[in-house]
């Protein structure tokens, strides 16, 4: 496979699963206050491909830029780190 360049990746946990093929990640990140440089917490949610439906909800996963696969997803599952306890 060709190189691609760099592309971004993030860790997050997996929220949803009830799409086919697509699963909706969150990622939670800490900020730095600019005023009172105190950390605060931060999520995002991120609509990802999955291709064999393979994450479940609560699996850690990370997720890696990829093309407009549709009109809100944009990122792609590369790995599952933890499998979600069940």
């Amino acid at each position: 496979m060709k190189d691609r360049g760099l592309r971004k990746t993030q860790t997050g946990v997996v929220i949803s699963d009830k799409m086919d093929k697509t699963v909706v990640v969150q990622v939670d990140r800490l900020v730095r206050h600019p005023v009172y440089k105190k950390y605060v917490r931060r999520r995002a949610k991120f609509k990802a491909h999955d291709e064999n439906n393979t994450c479940q909800k609560g699996d850690r996963v990370v997720i890696r830029e990829t093309r407009p696969l549709s009109k809100t997803k944009r990122w792609q599952v590369s790995q599952i780190l933890e499998k979600a306890v069940t």
